[in-house]
């Protein structure tokens, strides 16, 4: 029987240190290997075996770090001013609101969630961080195309558009970040963030 592992994903950063974009192990290695890689953190999560050289008879082996940060003009100044996209996808809205409804405070399964507009689409609402919650079925269905004054359901939080470090956490499953790499997103969370 034939065993299958998932490699883990890799924390790609600008040379600032910024947080760009999860890759996946073959992308961080073709880093490593056009030596576009400025410095790593973490212990070695993957290696690489390729060829045999001519020369010395010798395999090659490439390991790969959690987190690579690559050489090249800094984009901080852009990756820090873009705001994380809301897909459609409800994941991230989940993971951001705690899978709890913003009307009853109660905890549910994703599959129990929905995407709720606090200013409907029918009042002018618009699809944006600041104007969603996660709300279960049955108060999302009682709220119906009100806002929530006038459906007498106050929101028990607020929400908010998550940051750069917030979004690479919340575009991951927390299960699949590794201990490196959240210690690293969590050393830039703002002290207000829900997902300390």
């Amino acid at each position: 029987m034939r065993r299958w592992f998932v490699r883990p994903a890799v924390l790609k950063l600008d040379i600032s240190g910024i947080p760009e974009a999860w890759v996946n192990v073959e992308e961080a290695a073709h880093y490593y290997a056009t030596d576009s890689v400025a410095y790593c953190y973490g212990d070695i999560c993957a290696s690489l075996r390729g060829g045999f050289s001519r020369l010395n008879a010798r395999r090659s082996q490439i390991d790969i770090h959690p987190i690579i940060a690559i050489k090249g003009q800094s984009a901080a100044g852009k990756l820090l001013k873009s705001q994380p996209r809301l897909t459609r996808f409800n994941t991230k809205l989940f993971q951001r609101d705690r899978f709890t409804c913003a009307y009853c405070g109660g905890h549910y399964e994703a599959r129990s969630l929905e995407r709720e507009h606090i200013v409907p689409f029918a009042q002018g609402g618009k699809d944006t961080w600041m104007n969603v919650v996660a709300a279960c079925r049955p108060c999302n269905q009682r709220k119906a195309n009100r806002t929530p004054e006038q459906a007498r359901m106050p929101l028990l939080y607020v929400p908010y558009v998550p940051t750069r470090w917030e979004d690479m956490i919340l575009q991951m499953r927390q299960g699949h970040v590794l201990g490196d790499q959240m210690e690293f997103l969590r050393a830039g969370l703002p002290p207000h963030s829900r997902l300390v």
